[in-house]
């Protein structure tokens, strides 16, 4: 007489199919988190290079003027340059991410290291702009 096989699944089946899951993981997750870091560096280079555009076309517009960006945080402190032809609303720096991303400090030039006290850097005198924990040419500092 042969003994009937129940529907269920052996305990060799089941670890195996666990091992797997656990092998396919561990090559996956770390792909997600440098998505991820990359996705933060090109979101941040595109919200730098539309503030940019908006301070280019203020200028124009405006007879040679910057437009009043001050030290702060949030719509505020990106002045004239929210509103109807120039930004919808301030910029965020993905890169720093957290409460100072929207955080703009007056400057003279850009970051020489990493930091996550502020997300923009902006210089009146000459109208130039610089995302935080990025240097001169536009490239992030590596996170700590």
């Amino acid at each position: 007489m042969r003994a009937k096989r129940s529907g269920g699944f052996t305990l060799i089946e089941i670890l195996i199919v666990v091992v797997i899951l656990g092998i396919l993981s561990a090559v996956v997750v770390p792909q997600f988190t440098g998505a991820t870091n990359e996705a933060q560096k090109a979101a941040t280079v595109d919200q730098l290079v539309k503030v940019r555009e908006a301070i280019d076309l203020y200028h124009v517009k405006n007879n040679a003027q910057f437009p009043q960006i001050v030290a702060g945080s949030g719509d505020p402190a990106w002045g004239q340059l929210i509103g109807p032809g120039y930004m919808r609303g301030g910029a965020i720096n993905s890169w720093v991410g957290g409460a100072n991303s929207k955080t703009v400090v007056i400057g003279t030039g850009p970051d020489t290291s990493y930091q996550s006290t502020h997300g923009w850097i902006f210089n009146p005198a000459t109208g130039e702009l610089w995302a935080g924990s990025y240097d001169l040419n536009d490239e992030p500092f590596p996170k700590p």
